[in-house]
């Protein structure tokens, strides 16, 4: 059996928070009463169990997600660490991950997640103000200074949580403003998350980040990035694309040729084909009468996973960046290629321009590290061989990235 992992979401949609780019929430989508229960102690029990019987271990790893899965208590974490104890086979452990937006976050919870060893994500939108706008209580306030609290709870008891990030059509257009604001928590890892949602007719909202300046974005944090912050912050795409590039496979399920292999279990046992596709078309079972193991394998969820790659549009199967992008998530293949070929991923032109700056670098970056350089001597590298690409170069030559337009108007403000 191919493995697959479970992300489980113990109190369903529930949620502290009310953001204002929430897909799970948004209209056409499987939405559970506001007033649903937890998962059931039962439940949680017979998804612990199946899951680590259908592990190829022995690490198995457990994701927990929302909603906003703290609603759940942290006596239900207690009894879940229990019963992984309880059902794991000798020699073999559990990975935790909880992803968060962090308010419930006092220092017991602190205190729980690092005796239990678990891995945390925050979501943090970059700045105060993109943060407090998208990301509001109940009660319409900002939420930016308690998620920094509850980041500094979380680093004096010894956790680095991963920062998780969106980015709008706002946040496209403050890049390194957003850059720098989550560098400046210290935490060492950060991913970029595109808002890309659809209206009832259609069409991108007003806050989806289009193509263009999703691609835009991308290159400016990573100038900033391979400039100064190799070996200091580790940005998820570029770390993906690295690892691809040097032969490996993306660990991102968007970056793979097929899909389907992580599947949702909610509140009540329902299980859906994928946490972008929890709706009534794509619920393929539950936990009570069908083991995790079967509804991974089922004809139904395998040919989900694999129109991800049979559906490629002829643009795709073309494209020199097929390797890492392999056509991207499912839910964003909604636009036209330029042939008029349905299922051309809407960010495509973004991605296209994010692969293309940053494959030599990134290739020089790797084949550096192979000479056994330090982060640090390979900054210096890299700076040393911009200038010599540079030298000589005026503001109206022709700029020496290839572009064929004037330096002054490609790449001027970023030669050294």
């Amino acid at each position: 059996m191919q493995p697959f992992v479970v992300m489980a979401k113990p109190v369903g949609s529930l949620c502290n928070l009310e953001c204002s780019y929430c897909y799970y929430l948004e209209s056409g989508r499987f939405t559970p009463s506001r007033h649903e229960s937890r998962m059931s102690d039962s439940l949680l029990e017979k998804f612990i169990r199946q899951y680590i019987a259908s592990s190829p271990g022995p690490v198995v790893q457990f994701t927990w997600h929302g909603g906003e899965p703290t609603l759940a208590g942290l006596d239900f974490y207690r009894l879940a660490v229990k019963l992984q104890e309880r059902y794991l086979p000798e020699g073999w452990s559990c990975w935790n991950n909880l992803q968060t937006n962090g308010l419930l976050l006092d220092d017991e919870w602190c205190s729980f997640l690092a005796n239990a060893h678990f891995d945390v994500g925050l979501s943090i939108d970059g700045t105060q103000g993109l943060h407090d706008k998208n990301r509001k209580d109940h009660k319409g306030s900002g939420t930016y200074e308690r998620v920094v609290a509850a980041i500094r709870r979380l680093q004096a008891h010894g956790i680095q949580p991963d920062l998780l990030c969106t980015v709008t059509s706002a946040t496209a257009k403050e890049p390194l403003a957003v850059y720098q604001a989550l560098k400046d928590l210290n935490t060492g890892w950060v991913q970029f998350i595109p808002i890309v949602r659809l209206t009832e007719d259609g069409e991108p909202t007003a806050d989806s980040v289009s193509g263009e300046g999703y691609g835009d974005f991308l290159c400016a944090v990573f100038d900033e990035w391979i400039r100064h912050d190799l070996g200091v912050l580790n940005v998820q795409l570029f770390a993906e694309t690295a690892l691809v590039w040097s032969g490996g496979n993306a660990g991102l399920c968007w970056m793979a040729p097929t899909c389907g292999r992580v599947l949702i279990v909610e509140h009540d046992g329902s299980v859906y084909s994928c946490d972008h596709f929890v709706n009534p078309d794509h619920r393929i079972g539950d936990i009570e009468t069908s083991p995790l193991s079967a509804l991974a394998d089922l004809p139904v969820q395998r040919g989900f996973g694999y129109k991800k790659q049979t559906k490629l549009p002829q643009q795709c199967r073309s494209c020199p960046w097929l390797a890492v992008c392999n056509g991207g998530c499912p839910k964003d293949r909604f636009a036209l290629a330029e042939n008029g070929e349905q299922g051309l991923n809407y960010l495509c032109s973004g991605l296209r321009q994010f692969f293309a700056h940053a494959e030599q670098p990134l290739k020089d970056v790797m084949r550096l590290r192979k000479e056994g350089l330090t982060p640090d001597a390979i900054t210096a590298e890299l700076l040393a061989e911009s200038q010599a690409r540079w030298h000589g170069v005026g503001r109206n030559d022709p700029c020496p990235c290839g572009s064929g337009r004037k330096a002054k108007h490609c790449c001027w403000s970023k030669r050294f």
